[in-house]
This record gives structure tokens, C-alpha cells and sequence, in this order.
């Protein structure tokens, strides 16, 4: 067991250097300057000790101020700059802190924006996330302040041993022999108890998102009208429970760790202290020297203490930063496609030959041998029911997901050879769910384009082109109001909200657009007006419209009809209609529901 845990601690010596190594590279003037302040508060300790010996000594010599006042002055004046140092530590560890945290928080950014979206349908991305966004995002300076004080109290003991061993050479040895076992057995709890941190990483990540679940907006109405609060506030006080016995277990075992390798170590100290104190007797020591030894013996000790509870802070830190840099190994699955050599616009069509595709975990192919053919600057409308694959083919256009089997061509050219950046810029998309980012109305639709994100006549445009102005008018400050309740106090409609992604993806001015359920806010006026206007902005490019709505699904230039993932129809209104099969038949049935709504409004 022993030698397991010697073996775990030296391979997690690499990961240690590379924490440091980025702690040099995101904070390095201020981590030269923490060194040197740290080295010379190391040699306060001895420094004072040295310097009272001979204050005592120089008293019981000649008790003149000539002998005394040199080295009280000396006591003093270290005083003074032990509380200087004190002072310029704390403010360069803030500043330390500041940037190593900035840094890692990009590189977990950074990280997390390279990834496709194939990682975020895996439950155990989220425990790695986790673990490097909660666990792991202190620990590279958790990591260099511990070493730090483990280096600041290591120099302070063996200036304090060196004066020890000028008596007796066992003395620091013993010392050391005493407080070794402590150590270890520290080591053996930091390792249980990362451990157990691993296992309990989902239950961790279930017990916030129950606290987000009963305190955000957003479950509010359900919690408060199906009575759900209490039955998420006791499911939440019961992991809470559990975890937090669990955790007191830890901490009441590494107390006692503690406790016994404390005990053990000053077990060593009376030893050596009672052999001083004979030796003063004896009159081989001067009192001076009886009072150093005591200090040195007490600030060993407490400095050993010290150390071994930083050296298992160390461990702690190292073993940690591993979740880091787990995540941060996490590749990309697909394969990213040569820059500059393929771009949009569509000038012939894109295509998608034999593709089917399953969602990472999945059991049912979302697309099954699909064949499609978007031709480029007409409006094609995909229409079928619920889970036909519909929305899948928007991620698979923009490159979020690469197809089990089949290719996508645009213009002949298959969609993994284009670059990601390039091929997502030419793009513009509204999400089935889109974002309601909290911010201004301005920032909300010029994000579709974030190197115009000042262009104001093209965010009024682009309002307008989605029927978005009208309702963006009435706010109390137009433009620069703050939508949402995080950072400001107005909220929208669902259509209102759709509108305005409506807008952001307009804000582009791409050359192909999707719109995946675009007028399902919308009543049927808001849906007509709209769609005369979305005609003269799709004008030229190549759009594919995705909708349950067959008003809207008419006005496309060719339509496709969608079942268990393959097309079972196409062509354009007129044509399924007089087909008679599953596109006229949805379509009766829904005007169906719409006569019937109408005449139960006029009631």
C-alpha cells in the first residue's frame, strides 16, 4: 500500500510542473516577485531567534545598552518588516490569483468552444466539465500557494534545524523521523478523499441543478402551479444529506490524521527539549542558548505542522488539476476541413446522399439512407411530423454532427472538406429554441454578426425584415433596451422573442438561410405579413424553411415531406395537393382546426 501511494505521488509530479508552468506564463513578474518576498520571509524565524539569544545572553553578561540595544533594535526592526512583507504578499497574491484564474477560465473556454456538439450529449462530459470548472479552476494557484508556504516554512526549519544541529546533530533528525509517519498517512487521506470526490461528481452536479431548478425563472410557473417546490426542495436536502455526511466523514478522519502525526512530532520535540534543558544544567548551554533551542524546538513544530498539512494541500492541488487537464485532452470527434479552400454561396445545390445518422447514446436513427436535394436561390420547406429529422438536418448543414454513413456535397464538394469558421459564417440560422440573451434589444440581433455589432441601420433592417420593429418601438428605450430579467426588468412574448431571433439571423446577410419552425409564435396575421417580407429578403439566396405550419410551408418554392427519416414527398403546394396523399391530408386536417378556430373566436 505504502509503495502504491509513494508511486501515485511521483506521477503526479508532471502534472504539478505544468500547473506551474502556466502559472509562469499567465503571472510571471508577479510570480518572481512572490518568490523573493517568500524567501526572505523564510529567514525571519531563524533571524529572531538568533537575534534573541543574543539579547538574552548580551542581559545576563553585562546588562548594558551597549550589548542589549543592537539586537532589540534588530527584534524590531524584523517585526516592521516580517508586517511589511505580510502586506506586499497579500496584494501580490491577488493579483496572482486574478490572472492564473483569467487564464484558466480561457482555457476552459477556448476548450469548450473547439468541441462539437457531440460531447454535450454525453452525461459524462458534464462530470469532466465539472470537475474542471468547480474543482479545478483554483487549484493551479491553490497549488502554487501551498507550494509556496511549503517552501517559505521548509527554508524557516531548516534555518531553525541548522541552529539545532550546531548542539547536537540528531536533534533536526529526530525531528524529522517523528513527523515522517504523519505525512504519509496525510497522503493516504488526500488520496480517499479525491477519490470519493470522483464518485460523487454526479451527485454533486444533481444537487445544483436542483438548486437552479427552485431558484431560476424560468421553472417558476411549473414548480408553483404543479406543486413541485417542496418535492425538488426535499430531493435537494436529500442529496445535500448525504453528500455533506459524507464530506464530514472525511474531514473527521483527516482531523484525526492530524491529531496523530501532531502528537507523534512533539513527541520527538520533548525529547529533544529535555536533553537541552540537561544540558543547561549541566552548564554545557547558556540560557540564551536554553531560550533559542525552545523557540527553534516550538517553530520546528509548528512549522512541521505546517508543512504537512501544505504537503497534503499540495497532493490535493495536483490530484485536481488532473480534472483540468482531463478536459482539456477532450478532442474534437470530426475532423476539421482545409481554410480557405471551399465557401459559400451555393451556386448549383447542396445534396445529402444515403446519410444516416444516429445522436451519440442513441438508439433510433434520426436520418436513415436520406436523399435530399436544396437547389440553390429558391425557398425549399421540409414539413412531417415530430421527430421525422427534420431539425437534424440543420445541425448536420452547419457541421455540428458529421454523418454515420453518407455525404453532404454542396456544389459537389463533400461538407467535411470545407473549413468550420468559413463554412458557419456563410450561414445564418434560427434555432427551433433560440438564445434569449440577456441584453439589449441592439446586442440581441446584431450578434448575428458580431463584427458589425455596432451597425445600427442594419439591426433596423433587419427588425423590420422579421416584423420585429414594430414591437421593439414601443419599449421604453427602443433599441438599447435590456431584454430579460437578469440584467434589466422587460421581458418579451414568445413571438416577440422569436421575432427578434428572426432578426439576428437576418442580421448576417448570409447566402443560405435556415429557419427551423420560423412562424410557430406567430398568429396567422403576424405569419402573413411576415412571410411577404421574409420573399424579398430571401431574394436570391438559398433558404430552407423547417415547419409543422403548411400556411407557411405553401409559399416555399418546392416542398418536402418528411417521414421516420426519408422523404416521401416533394414538390410544390399545388402538386401535393392534387397528389391526394400525406401532404393533402395534413393539410385538410389543419384547416380544418383553423376553420374551427375561427369560428370559436367569433363566438
Amino acid at each position: 500500500m505504502l509503495r502504491s501511494q509513494i508511486a501515485q505521488f511521483f506521477r503526479q509530479l508532471p502534472a504539478g510542473r505544468r500547473a506551474l508552468a502556466l502559472i509562469w506564463r499567465s503571472a510571471k513578474w508577479w510570480t518572481i516577485a512572490w518568490a523573493i518576498l517568500l524567501i526572505i520571509q523564510g529567514l525571519i524565524p531563524a533571524s529572531q531567534a538568533l537575534l534573541l539569544r543574543s539579547l538574552v545572553n548580551g542581559f545576563v553578561a553585562s546588562r548594558h545598552w551597549a550589548v542589549i540595544l543592537p539586537p532589540a533594535l534588530g527584534i524590531v526592526g524584523i517585526w516592521v518588516l516580517a508586517q511589511l512583507l505580510s502586506s506586499a504578499l497579500t496584494w501580490v497574491r491577488a493579483v496572482q490569483a486574478e490572472q492564473v484564474q483569467d487564464e484558466v477560465h480561457r482555457l476552459i473556454h477556448d476548450h469548450a468552444l473547439r468541441l462539437d456538439l457531440a460531447f454535450f450529449d454525453r452525461s459524462e462530459s458534464y462530470d469532466q466539465l465539472y470537475r474542471a470548472q468547480v474543482d479545478a479552476i483554483s487549484q493551479p494557484l491553490q497549488l502554487l500557494e501551498n507550494f509556496g508556504g511549503l517552501v517559505q516554512n521548509g527554508m524557516s526549519f531548516l534555518a531553525l534545524a541548522a541552529i539545532l544541529w550546531s548542539y547536537a546533530a540528531w536533534l533536526p533528525i529526530l525531528m524529522v523521523l517523528t513527523a515522517a509517519p504523519g505525512l504519509l498517512l496525510v497522503a493516504r487521506h488526500i488520496l480517499k478523499e479525491h477519490r470519493w470526490h470522483l464518485e460523487h461528481t454526479v451527485e454533486e452536479r444533481r444537487a445544483r441543478y436542483m438548486d437552479w431548478l427552485i431558484t431560476d425563472q424560468s421553472a417558476a410557473a411549473e414548480l408553483r402551479l404543479f406543486n413541485l417546490g417542496t418535492f425538488h426542495r426535499n430531493a435537494f436536502e436529500i442529496l445535500r444529506t448525504s453528500l455533506r455526511e459524507g464530506k464530514l466523514r472525511l474531514v473527521r478522519k483527516g482531523a484525526g490524521i492530524e491529531l496523530g502525526g501532531g502528537l507523534l512530532a512533539w513527541a520527538g520535540s520533548f525529547v529533544g527539549l529535555g536533553w537541552v534543558l540537561r544540558q543547561t544544567i549541566l552548564g554545557k548551554i547558556k540560557l540564551g542558548g536554553l531560550l533559542l533551542c525552545f523557540q527553534a524546538f516550538q517553530q520546528c513544530q509548528s512549522l512541521l505542522r505546517s508543512m504537512l498539512t501544505g504537503a497534503g494541500k499540495v497532493y490535493k492541488s495536483l490530484l485536481f488539476v488532473d480534472n483540468l487537464e482531463e478536459f482539456l485532452k477532450v478532442e474534437p470527434e470530426h475532423r476539421p476541413g482545409q481554410p480557405g479552400e471551399h465557401s459559400l454561396p451555393v451556386k448549383n445545390s447542396i445534396r445529402f446522399e444515403h446519410v444516416s445518422f444516429s445522436y451519440p447514446g442513441g438508439y433510433n436513427r434520426a436520418l436513415d439512407g436520406f436523399n435530399l436535394e436544396i437547389p440553390s436561390g429558391k425557398i425549399t420547406a421540409l414539413v412531417g411530423h415530430n421527430g421525422a429529422g427534420k431539425s437534424t438536418l440543420v445541425k448536420l448543414l452547419c457541421r455540428f454532427y458529421d454523418p454515420n454513413e453518407g455525404r453532404i456535397l454542396i456544389d459537389g464538394v463533400d461538407l467535411r472538406a470545407f473549413d468550420q469558421e468559413t463554412l458557419r459564417s456563410g450561414i445564418a440560422v434560427l434555432f427551433q429554441e433560440p438564445v434569449h440573451y440577456h441584453a439589449s434589444v441592439h446586442e440581441n440581433i446584431a450578434f448575428g454578426d458580431v463584427t458589425r455589432l455596432r451597425d445600427q441601420a442594419r439591426a433596423r433592417e433587419a427588425a423590420h425584415y422579421a416584423g420585429a420593429l414594430e414591437p421593439i418601438v414601443r419599449l421604453d428605450a427602443g433599441f438599447e433596451t435590456v431584454l430579460g430579467k437578469w440584467f434589466g426588468h422587460t421581458e418579451l412574448s414568445g413571438g416577440e422573442w422569436q421575432r427578434i431571433a428572426l432578426a439576428r439571423a437576418f442580421f448576417r446577410q448570409a447566402s443560405l438561410v435556415i429557419l427551423d419552425e420560423p412562424t410557430s409564435a406567430m398568429d396567422s396575421w403576424a405569419e402573413q405579413d411576415w412571410l411577404a417580407r421574409f420573399r424579398a429578403l430571401a431574394d436570391g439566396k438559398t433558404a430552407l424553411m423547417i415547419t409543422h405550419r403548411f400556411t407557411t410551408a405553401m409559399h416555399a418554392d418546392i416542398i418536402h415531406v418528411m417521414d421516420m427519416g426519408r422523404v416521401i414527398e416533394s414538390g410544390t403546394h399545388a402538386q401535393l395537393i392534387a397528389l391526394g396523399q400525406e401532404y393533402a391530408t395534413s393539410w385538410a386536417a389543419q384547416m380544418r382546426e383553423v376553420d374551427a378556430g375561427d369560428r370559436e373566436g367569433i363566438r
